[in-house]
């Protein structure tokens, strides 16, 4: 019997293998036994600084192969549940003696003669813009005689805003530009069709969000790393600081074609152009770091045919409440201009699907003007590159380039309901803006979106793009999550962190357990219950939660 058993075991093992021998089995070529050279595989730098930057490009690579440009916004978010904690830049708020650190942190050179490109000067004849002057001038008076003089607003406003008198002039300017805009665009529609394709934004919500290398770590930071022994030969390098914008121009401008390149992308590699270093941290100019979401709109949404940018109006009132030993009124002008500038070309680029992490392949450019109604400054910038984390910000050859014209009256006074010496060398320099027409370019505009699925509308799936589109509006609104961080507060920092003065004392919160909150993951959450009546199968148990679709 033993035997008998014995022998069938055998005879299945040796059949076992012969089939496996069999199976597996392969036949080699001459042809695969020959190469021309030894092939080793790479030999990979295994430092920390290297694992971290092939970490980081990995993640980069992720967010290029995406092929929306929602799902891009969304896989920039995934790192952290609660936001970036990034540095918070307004567009009205302008500390004193900040020129440089904007100009650092957007890459930007400025001209340093003062004045429109000479792009400007053949735009139009010097016959067409006299008679677009003359037909606009006694229009453009009239509105703001009536604005300064004329018009009552007690009915309109309440006490307090009729009070402040950076309310009120605030009021008026943007008053006065829609007014501006609506003359300039009738009087140039007959000789200058592309004004009738355009969109008008009133007030629109600009937001950007990019980040900077090459700042010195603070003193927090530089005690993390301390603290770490084999961190402390780094204790001393640079860190990446994200930033976020948040805009509101009176009125943007938008054509579904682009505005045209001043400088060729070559010709702003030029190691000439220089651009200062700030590599302080920003915080030393007042400003402050709080944790928002990563967002990029430029005044629209995905999908809107209009996608790039040809003229914006910016409110500088805000300057004048400013304190007069400031003096620099020249420079805060020239920071708010690069600063909403880059932002609104930034988010146009990041809905062609660019991104901080990847690299424009044509140049963006946008006209913006500042003014309080009174005086008027004129910009052209041309966005040349976004890429300025890490080592980029030494290394990117790329400049973006600003020009910028003085500071200028429109008008001297307005007295008995009429304007006195109307300039109208302002007049003529608006409607050169407003004459540059946007031109097609024979280049893939959208080389890292999809051919065609470039938007969370373009999805076919129902599910998925519904829960796509519902999840990326509430990201994008920026509010605080249901359940707040939890706070370490002064007494635990102290008694539990500093000086372990408790040792009795029973665990309960996260950094006890050595849980860093601020590390949880986007889709780190508990999932979406699912009510019977909603399931695709109601007496099946499980499925109970709803299905997820981040990048």
């Amino acid at each position: 019997m033993f035997l008998r058993l014995h022998l069938r075991l055998l005879n299945n093992t040796v059949s076992i293998t012969r089939y496996c021998s069999k199976k597996y089995a392969t036949i080699v070529s001459e042809e695969t036994q020959i190469t021309n050279g030894p092939i080793y595989p790479p030999i990979l730098d295994l430092s920390f600084k290297a694992n971290q930057k092939r970490k980081k490009e990995a993640w980069y690579d992720e967010i290029k192969e995406l092929r929306t440009v929602e799902e891009k916004i969304f896989k920039i978010n995934m790192p952290y549940y609660y936001g970036w904690k990034s540095l918070i830049l307004n567009e009205h708020k302008i500390p004193y003696n900040s020129l440089e650190h904007a100009q650092y942190i957007t890459r930007t050179y400025i001209v340093p003669e003062r004045g429109l490109p000479t792009f400007y000067n053949n735009l139009m004849s010097d016959e067409e813009l006299e008679s677009i002057v003359n037909e606009s001038k006694s229009s453009i008076e009239n509105i703001i005689a009536f604005e300064y003089s004329s018009r009552r607003r007690k009915h309109e406003l309440n006490e307090i805003q009729l009070e402040r008198k950076s309310t009120m002039e605030s009021i008026i300017t943007n008053a006065i530009v829609y007014q501006i805009n609506r003359i300039l665009q009738s009087n140039l529609v007959n000789i200058r069709p592309h004004l009738l394709e355009i969109q008008t934004d009133f007030e629109p919500r600009v937001e950007a969000f990019w980040i900077v290398g090459g700042i010195e770590p603070s003193g927090l930071k530089l005690k993390e790393r301390k603290r770490i022994s084999w961190m402390r030969q780094y204790a001393y390098d640079p860190i990446d600081i994200p930033v976020q914008y948040y805009g509101n121009s009176i009125l943007q401008t938008r054509h579904d074609l682009p505005l045209k390149e001043i400088m060729s992308l070559s010709e702003c590699e030029d190691s000439s152009l220089t651009v200062p270093q700030f590599r302080f941290d920003p915080r030393v100019l007042g400003y402050t770091m709080n944790r928002k979401h990563a967002t990029n709109i430029p005044g629209f949404w995905p999908g809107d045919p209009c996608e790039f940018g040809l003229l914006s109006y910016h409110n500088s009132t805000s300057i004048a409440e400013r304190p007069e030993k400031c003096n620099d009124e020249n420079d805060a002008f020239l920071k708010q201009a690069i600063l909403a500038s880059y932002s609104w070309l930034l988010s146009q680029a990041s809905y062609q699907g660019f991104s901080t992490f990847h690299d424009v392949t044509y140049p963006f450019v946008n006209q913006a003007v500042i003014t309080n109604g009174q005086y008027w400054s004129f910009y052209v910038y041309q966005l040349n590159t976004t890429v300025l984390h890490s080592e980029n910000i030494d290394e990117n050859p790329r400049r973006n380039i600003c020009w910028a014209t003085e500071s200028v009256k429109l008008f001297d006074k307005v007295e008995g309901e009429k304007v006195h010496g109307l300039n109208t060398d302002v007049l003529k320099t608006l409607i050169k803006f407003y004459a540059n027409t946007p031109a097609e370019r024979m280049i893939e505009m959208k080389p890292y979106l999809g051919n065609i699925v470039q938007k969370i509308a373009d999805i076919k799936s129902d599910k998925r793009r519904d829960w796509l589109e519902r999840y990326y509006k509430h990201l994008v609104t920026n509010r605080p999550r249901h359940r707040k961080p939890p706070e370490i507060y002064h007494w635990q920092k102290i008694y539990l962190i500093d000086n372990k003065m408790c040792p009795m004392m029973k665990k309960r919160h996260p950094f006890q357990f050595g849980i860093s909150v601020m590390k949880r993951k986007l889709d780190d959450h508990a999932l979406k219950y699912v009510p019977k009546y909603f399931r695709v199968n109601p007496k099946k148990k499980l499925g109970n939660w709803e299905q997820t679709f981040y990048p």
